[in-house]
């Protein structure tokens, strides 16, 4: 017990009287850990606001139905025959689900299932004069579309209410109200691939962010996309299930899949671009900071090595009354230690200093504050990677310490 004391004791009184080089190497890794901190909180933050801007117009689950390749008429009898199909194609069957009401009252059963809605979407042509754009409108009942979405978020102008229930109303993205010269209460000319013509008024006018949504985008009445589509009231053509957590929804989907026919497909797969693109950022940026922390931890590892040359004699003279290669070790790795303590500490300081500063920097819409956010496992990550790369630059000085031969010193 007095040993390991004493052995703290040196460690500690090394680092005091070389005040100077305990704090480089300190500097060194708090700097380390101050990017390291700082770059994997953008890095989720980033994420997170991705994610969220995501789910603007997608839900964790969609439902549908998958287009088909056409068959061949009449199937091979012999295995030796070519059989050949000319001209294959995409069908163009309906893409309305069969009891589209029924399926939805058995989703929303399910109890990882928060919010469920039905779709019908209708490619549109609005016309304003001689003007005309081109884009989708999502025909929804529009208050379980906010609940699902959070449309009353990005809305700058007009209610949603003033949608529910109206077959001659329409809300519509920022950028068909520019190009189009139109404002709120004003009638916009709507015209469906299927050549039906309406002129609804315009309620609301929102702005996700995102250039081309604003600029083809709508939202109407469910009755009205039907209309224009030239189908029934139970048409449908897709259905949006949201989950409690939005990562699991691959295996939510496998739940949902056991329900219907349809293909059950999770955000994962419909946003996959979206996912690697999140995947090589994330590994890029913690290559970047990672690979400072271990210039840091260099600094420790310089430091102690040449801790251990001026030392060599103290080192010889500890060994000859009876310290032991361990007791050695443990000297140099505390004070190693103790510097990438004290290192990452101020590190973790100066790094959320530098979160909470560009937390509270205003980018304007629709981004809002600077998408960077605190996270108690980022946190921790630091601090134990800190601790654990100054113990391993530590060890190795110390490492060569402890094979020190003090017979061949004093023979020096």
């Amino acid at each position: 017990m007095k040993i390991r004391n004493l052995n703290i004791d040196i460690a500690l009184t090394h680092i005091i009287t070389r005040r100077r080089q305990t704090l480089v190497a300190a500097l060194g890794v708090t700097i380390g850990i101050a990017i390291f901190l700082f770059m994997n909180s953008l890095t989720t933050g980033f994420e997170r606001f991705s994610q969220k801007e995501m789910f603007k117009n997608s839900a964790h689950i969609k439902i549908y139905k998958e287009d088909e390749m056409s068959e061949p008429l009449q199937e091979n009898s012999k295995p030796d025959e070519m059989h050949i199909i000319v001209n294959p194609k995409i069908t163009t069957g309906s893409k309305t689900l069969l009891d589209p009401q029924g399926l939805i009252h058995k989703i929303k059963k399910q109890k990882f299932v928060t919010n469920v809605i039905g779709q019908v979407n209708a490619s549109l042509f609005y016309n304003s004069g001689k003007s005309q754009l081109t884009g989708t409108g999502s025909g929804v009942n529009i208050m379980e579309a906010d609940a699902m979405f959070g449309i009353k978020e990005y809305m700058i102008a007009g209610n949603l209410e003033d949608l529910q229930g109206s077959l001659n109303s329409i809300i519509i993205g920022k950028g068909i109200a520019e190009k189009l010269n139109l404002s709120l209460g004003d009638n916009i000319n709507v015209t469906s691939s299927y050549g039906v013509n309406k002129t609804l008024k315009i309620k609301g006018i929102f702005s996700t962010g995102s250039t081309q949504t604003d600029q083809s985008k709508s939202y109407i009445n469910i009755s009205t996309a039907q209309q224009f589509l030239k189908e029934g009231p139970s048409y449908i053509t897709t259905i949006y299930v949201n989950t409690p957590d939005p990562d699991k929804a691959p295996e939510y989907a496998a739940k949902l899949q056991s329900l219907t026919v349809y293909r059950v497909e999770p955000w994962q797969v419909t946003n996959a671009d979206f996912l690697s693109s999140a995947t090589v950022r994330t590994v890029m940026m913690t290559a970047i900071s990672f690979s400072i922390l271990i210039v840091a931890a260099f600094g420790i590892y310089n430091i102690l090595n040449m801790t251990v040359m001026q030392k060599i004699n103290d080192i010889a003279i500890l060994k000859a009354v009876g310290f032991t290669g361990k007791d050695v070790i443990r000297i140099f790795v505390t004070e190693a230690i103790v510097m990438g303590f004290i290192g990452t500490l101020m590190g973790l300081m100066i790094g959320a200093a530098l979160v909470t500063v560009l937390k509270n920097v205003y980018m304007g819409p629709p981004v809002g504050y600077f998408p960077i956010t605190y996270e108690l496992k980022v946190f921790s990550l630091s601090f134990l990677l800190g601790l654990i790369v100054t113990i391993c630059a530590g060890y190795f000085p110390a490492r060569k310490a402890s094979k020190v031969d003090p017979v061949s010193i004093f023979r020096k």
